[in-house]
Order: C-alpha cells, then sequence, then structure tokens
C-alpha cells in the first residue's frame, strides 16, 4: 500500500451480505421465483456452543438450522441464514433501527420492474420517488416488503446519477458497465 492509499490492503468490494430470515425454504424461494436469483449451496445445521458463540457472537445454544448461498445477477452474494436460539429477536429492524437495512436491487426498465412485483402480489411501499435534481438527479426508486417484512429497494438511473459528472472515481452504473 502506498502513502496516499487508506483502508483495507487488496479490498476489491464486497463478496456478499450475509442476513438471517425466519424461514429459509420460503426466503430462497422469494429471491428464486420472484427476485430472479440463483441458489447454488447450502450447508448446516450447526450447533453454536463456543465456537460459533465467539466467532459469531451468537447464544451459545443457538442452532445455525442451515445456511444457504444466492446470486443474483452481477451484484454480491448473498448469504441466507436460519437461526433457532433462546435470544432470538424475531421483529425485522425498521429503517430507523440500530442494524436497519434494506437491499437494493437495480433493473434497467423500473416500470416493468414495479409492475411485475405487483403482478406477483408483492407489497409496494408508497409510490415511486423520481429525482430530477441533486446528487440523486437521474434516480427512481421504490422500496418494498419480502414476505417476512424485510425491506428491499427497486431503483434505477440509466443514464447516471447527478452527482456522477463532477465525482472523480467512475462507479458502476449502466451508463458505462464496462469501465
Amino acid at each position: 500500500m502506498t502513502s496516499n492509499e487508506s483502508g483495507l490492503p487488496g479490498l476489491r468490494g464486497t463478496d456478499h451480505i450475509g442476513f438471517t430470515v425466519p424461514n429459509l425454504d420460503e426466503a430462497v424461494a422469494f429471491f428464486v421465483d420472484v427476485i430472479g436469483c440463483e441458489a447454488f449451496y447450502e450447508l448446516g445445521p450447526f450447533d453454536s456452543g463456543e465456537w460459533l458463540s465467539q466467532q459469531l457472537g451468537v447464544h451459545p445454544q443457538a442452532v445455525m438450522k442451515k445456511l444457504k448461498f444466492l446470486r443474483c445477477k452481477n451484484g454480491s452474494n448473498f448469504e441466507l441464514f436460519e437461526y433457532q436460539a433462546p435470544d432470538q429477536n424475531p421483529e425485522q429492524p425498521k429503517n430507523s433501527d440500530i442494524g436497519g437495512h434494506h437491499l437494493a436491487f437495480y433493473v434497467d426498465d423500473f416500470d416493468a420492474a414495479l409492475e411485475y412485483l405487483k403482478a406477483k402480489g408483492v407489497e409496494i411501499m408508497g409510490e415511486p420517488v423520481v429525482r430530477t435534481s441533486g446528487p440523486s438527479g437521474g434516480q427512481t426508486w421504490v422500496y418494498f416488503k419480502t414476505p417476512w417484512g424485510m425491506q428491499l429497494e427497486l431503483l434505477s438511473y440509466p443514464n447516471g446519477k447527478e452527482y456522477e459528472k463532477d465525482y472523480q472515481h467512475k462507479l458502476w452504473h449502466p451508463a458505462h458497465p464496462a469501465e
């Protein structure tokens, strides 16, 4: 690493995002059948004991029933977990909660994707937001929910976002995917 670089040496990007779901089969079916991801391997079960407790910070009596990896086109992989634990919180965190989160899915045709989700009976949260100015100018987005209440986002910015005009570091977006 040179003196003007910072961060993790050799960092290339995000490999996967892991999250716990209440029912692994239901979650895999949603991500495969509705979103279009591909399931490619699974592991488990694993009894927690001391090792998982030390490695992952879970309750010593927790059981990781199974985990499954999914790939969703060109983004990071997803690692879905199903746990059974005596101290498990069954509530989905809100966006405003510590640990709150969402997954965002980029699509080429926002309107077609939104109509597809509606036809599949997916709960859409509010109306699409179209940004015409500011740093996110050029972006359209809306949140939607999985059957178990996890928040996801649908977004598109086929001509890039406004901030990218002045940003020196090229980020991936559909206007220049090969760069």
